[in-house]
């Protein structure tokens, strides 16, 4: 498997920041305290102007990755950042430069760009409609489909094998119901 940036992981976790919960959305920034706590735990300065980028980054990002907003609405996030060459150990690096307060939102905005250039469609939603998590496709034939094969995986492949079991025995709803059971 490939190096996994640090970037990379800040932008798979912020993405996954919402996840489903039995039915219910559950927000790992809702509240400021645990906010600031996330952005801290991932590099940031957990400023209360920090925790309000990174929410609006990531609800941009999401709406992004599922194709419902264009990669331009990730503008803002960008604004007063800048890559600058240094020269350590006779290597040339680039260093990212941005206010402290919006640093860990562009440090995600550049990762999605960096994946999206590097390893188009990659980064995709999960196949399964119940779940809000995203997923990184490192698979060599870019075929997966959800965020956990342990969890997702089954489910689909459950309600698939449901559904074609209803379909041949001709039972409706209650019929499933009965497989299910």
């Amino acid at each position: 498997m490939a190096d996994v940036s640090s970037n990379e992981v800040l932008l798979l976790d912020l993405l996954n920041s919402t996840p489903v919960e039995g039915e219910k959305i559950v927000d790992a920034l809702g509240d400021d305290a645990t906010a600031a706590a996330w952005t801290l735990e991932h590099g940031g300065t957990g400023t209360p102007r920090e925790v309000e980028l990174v929410r609006e980054a990531r609800e941009v990002l999401q709406g992004v990755v599922r194709g419902d907003a264009g990669p331009q609405s990730l503008a803002p996030f960008l604004r007063d950042v800048a890559q600058v060459p240094t020269i350590s150990s006779g290597t040339l690096e680039w260093q990212l430069r941005a206010p402290d307060d919006s640093l860990l939102a562009a440090r995600a905005v550049i990762a999605w760009s960096e994946l999206e250039q590097t390893r188009p469609g990659r980064l995709r939603s999960c196949g399964n409609p119940d779940c809000r998590l995203f997923l990184i496709d490192r698979s060599h034939g870019n075929r997966a489909q959800w965020c956990s094969m342990a969890v997702c995986g089954n489910r689909m492949k459950a309600r698939r094998h449901y559904d074609r079991k209803r379909e041949t025995t001709g039972g409706g709803p209650a019929a499933a119901d009965d497989l299910r059971a």
